[in-house]
């Protein structure tokens, strides 16, 4: 199984990004923590993270073209503003599974608003970083 995790706009910044939203664990916390789990399951796994939606567009268009089984994706800031993601991910028909570390349903009013999770087979937020591991046993037990 091969599986890509994208990360977007500010998710670089974890541990120093309002810790009391999002925790004092890092990105290279997060990054080691996948990559950990993913080696004791057999799961092949690519980490990319960008604060640039176009990049993340190219990321998606490129898992098609490199035969990847699944997604799981945190767009950041992206989620509630980007068609061009969402448009992405449904061009390339692979199943994702939308990740986000808050629980953005209490947060913000503009925060409500998810254009990545129109064609997502799953949503999870709010559970920290372990959110990213129930996304790749999600897929993992779908794929």
């Amino acid at each position: 199984m091969k599986l890509l995790v994208i990360n977007g706009a500010n998710i670089n910044m974890l541990g120093i990004r309002e810790p009391n939203i999002y925790g004092a664990k890092t990105y290279k916390d997060l990054v080691d923590m996948i990559n950990d789990y993913a080696s004791k399951n057999n799961i092949e796994v690519e980490i990319y993270q960008s604060n640039h939606e176009g990049d993340l567009v190219d990321k998606i268009q490129e898992a098609y073209f490199r035969k990847f089984d699944g997604i799981v994706i945190n767009p950041g800031a992206y989620t509630h503003t980007s068609i061009a993601i969402l448009d992405a991910l449904k061009a390339v028909s692979i199943k994702y599974v939308e990740v986000h570390i808050s629980d953005v349903s209490k947060r913000d009013s503009f925060r409500q608003i998810s254009y990545i999770r129109e064609g997502a087979a799953k949503t999870i937020m709010g559970k920290g970083l372990d959110g990213y591991i129930e996304a790749l046993d999600y897929l993992k037990d779908l794929i």
